[in-house]
């Protein structure tokens, strides 16, 4: 079977793609790493504007009715640009918002831009993947809603119980946050959530390695080493074949679990969409030598996220285990 956009979702891309180039992305990554937010903020109000969260979103809400497909195409574009702040956690909340109270109430800020949301679960196997004794939330210190899971349901936090944690990603920032407040739901679609913030995860993974292999080539092409690019020696090119390959078979297990949405496909695209990404990364790293891991050079802001993303909302082994469970059940009966 093959995954290939139609002609709307390439147009929708190339806009998107367009948009974020004219944006100066890396400046934003650097601004929202240091806390300052104005900059993030206008470009997550452009991102709003083109539709993106719309795109998890019933029409009765504002929304452009649930298009996953669109979505994860949506997210590449997000991830080869880099574009920081609770993108994931965003579309997860609007999904953990369904119920009608509180989706006519919080639903239409999110597709608007003007409310960024974050969630976050309590210690163990937590919603976004990460196993903590404190209630971590991603950015916090810039959502304007504050989104927490517990076994009791999903409650609205009362707001920030702590200093700002850093991450490997310096964007990537960690919010503890304080006990719930009031109960929106006693029992949201919390498996639900997982998957759609698992297949924004794999997209955004994989527009990160995109964005890796495409810097490392353009960089290998002019680097020269005994007079030549080094771009033309043999070792270089395997090492960048073996990345692309990686990405180019995670490219339709990305776009087949956004057509599935079955937990399992989404788990194994998002393994593989980060391992890919990794792996570029991996490769980036050593062909761009020790320029590579200065924070000064906008590699950096990728190389991070890349490593960032393959814990995120399911560590590999968490995925892995999904997969080996759904393939030894076997075939679903009549």
């Amino acid at each position: 079977m093959r995954f290939l956009p139609d002609a709307e979702q390439r147009a929708f891309t190339a806009s998107l793609h367009a948009m974020l180039s004219a944006a100066d992305t890396p400046a934003v990554v650097r601004d929202w790493s240091r806390g300052d937010h104005a900059s993030g903020r206008a470009l997550w109000s452009r991102i709003a504007e083109a539709g993106v969260f719309g795109l998890a979103v019933p029409q009765e809400y504002g929304g452009l009715e649930p298009h996953p497909v669109e979505l994860a195409l949506a997210f590449v574009e997000l991830g080869r640009h880099a574009v920081p702040g609770p993108l994931v956690e965003t579309v997860a909340a609007a999904v953990l918002l369904e119920d009608p109270p509180s989706a006519g109430r919080f639903l239409p800020g999110l597709v608007a831009g003007t409310d960024l949301a974050t969630v976050a679960a309590p210690a163990g196997p937590a919603l976004d993947g990460h196993a903590s004794a404190l209630r971590l939330a991603l950015d916090g210190d810039a959502a304007t809603l504050r989104l927490a899971v517990t076994a009791d349901g999903l409650y609205l936090s009362t707001g920030a119980a702590g200093p700002v944690r850093r991450c490997l990603d310096p964007a990537r920032r960690l919010t503890p946050l304080a006990p719930q407040g009031e109960l929106l739901t006693a029992d949201p679609p919390r498996e639900r959530a997982l998957t759609w913030g698992r297949l924004a995860v794999a997209a955004q993974a994989l527009g990160v390695g995109l964005a890796l292999l495409d810097r490392t080539v353009a960089y290998v092409g002019q680097r020269t080493q005994f007079g030549v690019p080094i771009g033309s020696f043999q070792a270089v090119k395997h090492r960048l074949a073996d990345a692309m390959t990686a990405l180019e078979f995670a490219r339709p297990l990305v776009l087949g679990a956004a057509t599935s949405l079955r937990p399992a496909d989404v788990a194994a695209a998002k393994l593989k969409a980060c391992e890919a990404a990794y792996g570029a990364a991996r490769a980036a790293l050593q062909l761009h030598g020790a320029i590579g891991y200065t924070a000064e050079f906008d590699l950096s802001l990728w190389l991070t996220r890349a490593r960032a993303l393959r814990t995120a909302w399911g560590a590999p082994e968490e995925c892995r285990k999904l997969v080996l469970d759904d393939a030894l059940k076997g075939p679903a009966g009549p």
